[in-house]
């Protein structure tokens, strides 16, 4: 089978990209010219094709031949609401025009989504896959606009959508930053740290993605992905500390207000440097929603899904290989 990957430089990407190269698949990872694609060009059968999702004739070109397509590019940070649409919307729109055109026998189309597309839990509850969205960031709306443009070509085209919670592990770099921190013995959190989460190791996003390709599902379905469990945040860290080794000498709760206005001046650097910003207020939505949490029961049945690592497993396989790539 001939995959055509979206986003295999990047966190998520590069895992769906080694899964199915080791499973002796043909992988077209499609890379700016400006991705550092050291890892990838270490996997067997993959080529990579040279563009982005926002340019149409680049898309098209690495569509040809192709019979199946995971589509897990997007950004997670960008300079205002525009660029977030350009990219994660407009150019998954790009991805299902070319797929018409070039690919009209597809297997499948699977768009990686994020929780973030329907937003935090109101009440606690873990959110099912028929919850009304309500997302509460340029983020989530950007990916959750690309969903319905997905779930829109399901009469022409086998598609699935997959919606993550916060993905970590090997080669990730933003949740790096917190097992960065406690190896410095410093452990920050905002507010009173009692927020809940459902997380996903990448390994495990990324098989699931794999398997949407072949399940027997109806085209247009959304499936959440995560462990199995719900995490409060403080907890979190804690093991992040078993796992790195490292007790934290100072803990500390960051107040909001502060965090405001740190993300303030972040938006200011953005405006002069030109490089986008991760702390915005927009961001601050987010962070300062009590509940991210889900349920993938569903996705264990339809697609023959199963979770291999839960977070405190997953923390020391991540904290392992920081240590052994030289990270910290």
């Amino acid at each position: 089978m001939r995959v055509l990957v979206t986003g295999a430089s990047g966190f998520l990407g590069s895992h769906i990209a080694e899964q199915l190269a080791e499973a002796g698949h043909s992988v077209v990872a499609l890379v700016r010219k400006s991705s550092n694609t050291k890892f990838l060009s270490s996997l067997r059968g993959l080529d990579l094709a040279t563009g982005s999702v926002e340019d149409a004739a680049s898309v098209r070109a690495a569509m040809k031949g192709i019979d199946a397509v995971i589509h897990s590019a997007g950004l997670v940070k960008a300079r205002d609401e525009a660029e977030f649409f350009r990219t994660n919307t407009q150019g998954t729109q790009n991805l299902l025009d070319a797929a018409r055109e070039v690919a009209p026998g597809l297997r499948r189309f699977v768009f990686v989504s994020s929780l973030a597309a329907v937003g935090p839990s109101l009440d606690g509850r873990a959110v099912a896959g028929d919850s009304t969205p309500h997302p509460v960031t340029h983020y989530g709306r950007s990916k959750l606009a690309a969903e319905r443009l997905v779930r829109d070509a399901k009469g022409q085209l086998p598609v699935t959508v997959i919606r993550p919670p916060m993905i970590y592990g090997p080669r990730d770099n933003e949740s790096f930053a917190f097992f960065q921190s406690v190896s410095m013995r410093f452990l920050p959190y905002l507010g009173d740290g009692k927020n809940t989460m459902s997380v996903v190791y990448a390994a495990d996003a990324a098989s699931a993605c794999i398997k949407a390709i072949d399940a027997d599902v109806p085209s247009g379905n959304a499936y959440f992905v995560d462990d199995g469990s719900i995490y409060v945040w403080l907890d979190m860290l804690e093991d992040i500390e078993r796992a790195v080794g490292k007790p934290a000498l100072v803990r500390l709760s960051i107040p909001f207000p502060i965090v405001r206005g740190v993300a303030t001046f972040n938006e200011v650097m953005s405006k002069i440097t030109g490089k986008a910003a991760m702390l915005t207020r927009d961001k601050i939505a987010e962070l300062s929603a009590p509940h991210w949490v889900c349920d993938s029961t569903d996705t264990r049945e339809d697609l023959g899904w199963t979770p291999k690592v839960g977070w405190p497993e997953g923390t020391r396989l991540a904290a392992k290989w920081y240590r052994d790539n030289g990270w910290m």
